[in-house]
């Protein structure tokens, strides 16, 4: 189920990639609890790391996500989340 490795990536103003910690990433798949069943097939992995399987739709996951980091404070105004598939 889990045959994707994504890069989860916060993008600072100045263009800088940080690896969105662990803790963000665990925290918006265990509680994001959209009623979107799509983004079941995720699992957090380490700093920057997500595993998910081929149904999620990246562009829907890396608005979700955003959305989600932005409303609980991880990000700031000029901050935006990038997201790439590895394998």
């Amino acid at each position: 189920m889990f045959i994707r490795k994504l890069s989860i990536q916060r993008i600072d103003a100045e263009g800088n990639r940080h690896a969105c910690p662990l803790h963000w990433i665990d925290n918006f798949a265990m509680r994001n609890f959209t009623n979107d069943a799509i983004f079941d097939d995720t699992l957090p992995r380490a700093d920057g790391i997500l595993e998910a399987g081929h149904r999620v739709p990246l562009d829907r996951l890396q608005q979700a996500m955003e959305d989600w980091f932005r409303r609980k404070g991880y990000l700031r105004a000029e901050d935006h989340v990038e997201i790439i598939e590895l394998r």
